[in-house]
């Protein structure tokens, strides 16, 4: 089936798009092109589907999820993430919206970072820091593509390397994400790299989801419940201050179900500085490493649910602050102020920078792995 994938893929070259069924005969994988970059790189785009008629859209660009169609309370689907209908805007600045962000997910302050007292400048393209890789990270880069069909899901792997010194890190990494679809709702993603020199990884995907659908408006009616009982303080510049402070009585205690905007705007310090919501997460594992529950959000209009499950020690909740009507994405929707939010599983903020965080350090001869699950569903009592 592997080789019969990478023969399709070739084919879209000559056929323009292809479709893999599986062997129960559902339509789990097609492709097609989705256009040409303005430096003339062709794009990819990979479309998974389950047998409940959910369905992804994928790009060989960043690993971009551009739509993503789950169905309401009483079987109507809709597109619950932000994206484009072409693939050049996501070059042009659009906040990373679904990509797979690398080499470091993230704030790096101050653009630096040592590793056995080697000092590595990075580029400060978030004020005086660095963020999410940095100007050409691998949210910009065309990743290799294969993808199969079985009988209870679809999958696409993406493999991309990324060279010694490239946005001033280190090592040789070769990296590779799985984004799996099966007939239980989930979207699992499965993410790993490997180094040929001491470096720092720290891997997540950057979608924004409004489980009213994509062109609904503000987000701050949905509910969320956050499995974390402490969260990593942030000064102005949304740096880490290094504490690991509780989230009781803060606005940030999200451990029972409440709706985002209950507190997005309060005069807690902490949300002063993040315009809203935009912290990191300290989620509760029975053990380090367990794939375990880390958010829980329900959207009270459609019934449709969200639930985010990762090994990762953090998780960034943001909400959409700085969207400003500037980004006009798919169906000439107009992406205004706090229009969707991000559930992104990571490796604390600047945790090379701070040697009481969980370590981001990758060995030559180890291998970088972590899974995130996005499970959708619905509830009955929706209005």
């Amino acid at each position: 089936m592997k080789s019969l994938a990478r023969i399709l893929v070739f084919a879209l070259s000559l056929l323009g798009s292809v479709t893999l069924l599986a062997q129960d005969g559902l339509q789990r994988v097609r492709v097609q092109p989705f256009g040409t970059l303005e430096d003339g790189r062709q794009v990819q785009l990979f479309i998974l589907g389950n047998a409940h008629g959910m369905t992804v859209e994928i790009m060989d660009l960043g690993g971009i999820i551009i739509s993503l169609n789950v169905a309401d309370q009483v079987g109507n689907f809709a597109d619950v993430t932000t994206g484009f209908d072409n693939p050049q805007p996501y070059i042009d600045g659009a906040g990373f919206m679904g990509a797979v962000v690398g080499r470091y997910a993230n704030r790096i302050a101050d653009a630096k970072f040592s590793i056995n007292n080697v000092e590595y400048a990075l580029a400060r393209n978030n004020g005086n820091n660095a963020i999410h890789g940095g100007l050409i990270g691998f949210d910009k880069k065309v990743w290799g593509a294969e993808f199969l069909s079985t009988s209870d899901s679809a999958q696409l792997t993406l493999k991309t390397v990324s060279p010694d010194g490239e946005e001033g890190y280190p090592g040789q990494v070769n990296a590779q994400v799985v984004y799996t679809l099966n007939d239980q709702n989930q979207l699992i993603i499965d993410y790993s790299a490997t180094t040929d020199k001491t470096t720092i990884i720290n891997l997540t995907n950057h979608a924004y989801f409004n489980l009213e659908g994509h062109a609904f408006g503000n987000i701050l009616e949905h509910e969320i419940m956050i499995n974390a009982d402490r969260y990593t303080p942030v000064d102005s510049e949304s740096i880490p201050t290094g504490e690991i402070a509780d989230v009781a009585n803060t606005p940030l205690d999200f451990r029972t179900a409440k709706t985002i905007g209950q507190d997005i705007d309060s005069a807690h310090q902490q949300i002063q500085f993040g315009s809203g919501f935009d912290h990191n997460f300290v989620i509760n594992h029975a053990a380090p490493g367990d794939v375990s529950l880390a958010a829980a959000v329900y959207a009270p209009g459609s019934g449709r649910t969200l639930n985010v499950y990762t090994d990762q020690p953090g998780m960034q909740f943001y909400t959409g602050n700085f969207l400003n009507g500037r980004l006009v994405g798919k169906g000439d929707t107009v992406y205004g102020h706090r229009a969707a939010f991000c559930l992104e599983t990571q490796h604390f903020p600047d945790s090379p920078n701070k040697p009481d965080f969980p370590s981001a350090l990758l060995q030559p001869g180890e291998r970088y792995t972590t899974r995130t699950i996005f499970e959708f569903g619905t509830r009955p009592e929706a209005n």
